[in-house]
């Protein structure tokens, strides 16, 4: 990661793990109603929904990490972003602050992490009491990084 002087990152929780996207990547935070299922999609989409008259793919982030799904009854909250002219939502169990972190506190992916949550990190910082993943949003949302069940 490149800094010149300080990031902002979204902070969420994904199955207890806290995680930051990067505020310059979200298009806008929403709480996902009327999801409906894609017969034959792969596991991590969740389905579509519709966003002020927007298509918009629903990706679950607990199964693209390799973690269980979040039971439908379960609250949760999605990150909107995009990718060309597609609207993708990314499930996500809470989301959390702003934070502003510079190079200081950043640290490279480390590499005892298992390969799939690897893929889908570009580093960590170390807060004061926690780690804070930074989840790379185009990684996680692109069909040719799947990785196989």
């Amino acid at each position: 990661m490149d800094y010149q002087t300080s990031l902002e990152f979204v902070t969420v929780r994904i199955a207890g793990q806290l995680c930051g996207a990067p505020v310059r990547e979200i298009r806008e935070v929403f709480a996902p109603q009327a999801i409906t299922s894609v017969p034959l999609a792969r596991g991590e989409i969740a389905g579509l929904l519709n966003l002020r008259g927007r298509i918009v793919t629903v990706i679950d982030a607990r199964v693209r990490l390799g973690l269980p799904a979040r039971d439908p009854s379960e609250p949760c909250m999605a990150l909107g972003l995009e990718r060309g002219s597609e609207l993708y939502g990314v499930l996500v169990d809470e989301v959390g602050e702003v934070l502003r972190l510079g190079a200081d506190t950043y640290e490279p992916v480390p590499a005892h992490l298992d390969a799939c949550w690897r893929a889908m990190m570009s580093g960590v910082h170390r807060l004061e009491t926690d780690l804070l993943a930074i989840l790379d949003m185009q990684r996680l949302i692109a069909p040719d990084s799947a990785m196989a069940a």
